[in-house]
């Protein structure tokens, strides 16, 4: 397909703002109609509590998070090493304090007052071959490579780990935040040009964990809107965060994406 000048322009003004450290590599896409159970679902009705709970430390995180090994076919690497929004997540100003814990997971931080925090960029693999030539089939392959990049899914997942009741208090702010903030918010940091939010809207939960709520933030770009897709999940005192984007979608030129189900699963496993 054509790509026009203003739908690249779109992506990359969106890929900016929403300070996302990119990979080369193609993202799983499954759908959001792959994840199951109601969002902001208990698992079950017997969720434990987090009230006496203590934090993991980031070295403890750090094995938990998923790896290449837990996810045949993908990358899987820290989210954090391009340009962030934000050096610090009190750098980030929102002007409706309640939508804060959806803008956190939208500029790379953890979405409550967390003890540790790590992340990692999950992306699959390409199975188009490399380019290294210039013939006219080292072009295709190459341009081939291109679409495979603007056609993938890319996931953010995070794990962040609270003491006492911090991880049911975090869950309770994004919930609350999802309700309250469907008329969207802005926001910004020094130094960044303020982003405007204009839908958020609950999505079907994975139904993993304790406690579990998804949701859709919508954004104007040049020429259009484009969505992004979150998913927040308690495990005890960790709450992991899922945020996918697609290239295609922030070009303008895809409508349908969710957050892939097996990286959902592959992380929950190690939480279990």
């Amino acid at each position: 397909m054509k790509r026009s000048s203003g739908a690249r322009m779109g992506a990359a003004v969106a890929v900016s703002v929403l300070s996302l450290a990119l990979t080369t590599g193609c993202g799983g896409d499954s759908g959001a109609e792959d994840a199951k159970g109601p969002a902001g679902e208990d698992s079950s009705s017997t969720a434990p509590t987090a009230a006496g709970a203590k934090a993991l430390s980031a070295d403890e995180l750090e094995r938990l998070v998923v790896t290449k090994a837990d996810l045949d076919g993908y990358d899987v690497r820290p989210a954090d090493t391009g340009d962030r929004f934000a050096a610090s997540k009190d750098q980030v100003t929102v002007a409706d304090a309640k939508c804060a814990p959806i803008a956190y997971v939208l500029t790379g931080f953890a979405p409550g007052d967390e003890s540790a925090y790590v992340n990692r960029m999950v992306t699959e693999k390409s199975t188009k071959p490399t380019a290294s030539g210039t013939s006219d089939e080292d072009l295709e392959n190459a341009m081939d490579g291109l679409q495979d990049v603007l056609d993938s899914t890319m996931t953010i997942v995070s794990l962040s780990s609270y003491d006492g009741a911090g991880a049911e208090e975090t869950m309770k702010s994004v919930t609350d935040a999802v309700g309250g903030c469907a008329g969207g918010f802005t926001v910004s940091a020094k130094g960044q040009d303020a982003q405007t939010f204009t839908k958020v809207a609950e999505e079907k939960s994975s139904g993993t964990g304790d406690r579990s709520v998804a949701f859709a933030v919508t954004s104007k770009v040049e020429g259009g809107t484009t969505t992004v897709h979150a998913e927040v999940v308690r495990h005890g005192s960790t709450v992991a965060t899922y945020y996918a984007l697609s290239l295609a979608a922030l070009a303008g030129e895809k409508n349908t994406y969710g957050i892939p189900a097996d990286v959902v699963r592959a992380q929950a496993a190690k939480l279990r």
